[in-house]
């Protein structure tokens, strides 16, 4: 019997040690995703904020041919400032929401104009802003891979247990497209 109770207690020593092993692993690896999805954001702001960097001289550009359009211009500057203004990740969300919409009403006024179409300075900022937009798409997407990831790890079992018992909450945060895309541009000729 006592060969027994030894096997007995080794197995549940041995059960013990896989359990707090599985617990650090796990905690470990929600510390690990928690610390990514503030990184992911960090790197959408630097694709956000290069945008905002190359819009100004979109506008100074744009300005020189059509001076009449200041209410854009105006509005882009306040949007501008509210993006550096916002604090939370919804603000950021909602002000680069506004300053899309602005940057296709510029886009769209140098359409009016086959002067400011052909100069190189304007060209060359529109295919900056193109690409900023596009990494501004890859940065969202990633994010949001980010937060699925660490939201997926945090409510599934038996992780969630760990989770719970760290703090773990899942976050809320995801990028959605602003309603308006969900509407197709109108385009008249």
């Amino acid at each position: 019997m006592k060969g027994q109770a030894k096997v007995v207690l080794l197995l549940l020593l041995g059960f013990m040690v896989g359990i707090a092993g599985y617990g650090v692993v796990t905690y470990n690896k929600l510390v690990r995703l928690h610390e990514q999805v503030p990184a992911a954001w960090s790197q959408v702001e630097n694709v956000l904020q290069r945008r905002n960097d190359l819009i100004p001289n979109l506008v100074e550009t744009v300005k020189g041919y059509a001076k009449h359009e200041q209410k854009v211009y105006g509005d882009i500057a306040e949007a501008l400032k509210s993006f550096s203004r916002a604090t939370t990740i919804q603000e950021k969300l909602a002000t680069s929401d506004t300053i899309s919409g602005l940057l296709s009403r510029i886009l769209a006024v140098s359409v009016q104009y086959p002067n400011l179409k052909a100069n190189e300075n304007f060209n060359r900022l529109q295919d900056e802003l193109a690409g900023t937009e596009n990494r501004i798409a890859v940065e969202r997407m990633r994010f949001n891979e980010t937060v699925q990831e660490y939201n997926s790890l945090v409510k599934t079992f038996p992780t969630n247990i760990v989770a719970r018992l760290g703090g773990f909450t899942p976050s809320e945060t995801y990028f959605k497209a602003d309603e308006a895309a969900h509407t197709a541009p109108q385009v008249k000729f």
